[in-house]
């Protein structure tokens, strides 16, 4: 298997994962007060979305890589 035809594989997984869920999130520190030896930090909650044509696009590509990626120039 080719280096294409894996990138192709790839790319329809992670699209077709980002149209199953449609965000992920993720928990962030940050250094809020920092007085001497005393130090507080807060946790975050960040959520990023995943737009539809982004999931839309990554299975495009991908299948376009499949195709074409074992046909020699």
């Amino acid at each position: 298997m080719n280096t294409a035809k894996l990138v192709g594989i790839i790319l329809i997984a992670a699209g077709a994962i980002g149209l199953v869920y449609g965000s992920f999130s993720y928990t962030k520190d940050t250094q809020a007060v920092k007085l001497g030896p005393l130090e507080l930090t807060v946790k975050e909650k960040e959520t990023v979305n995943v737009p539809v044509w982004a999931g839309v696009g990554a299975i495009v590509v991908g299948a376009a890589l499949l195709v074409m990626g074992g046909k020699k120039g």
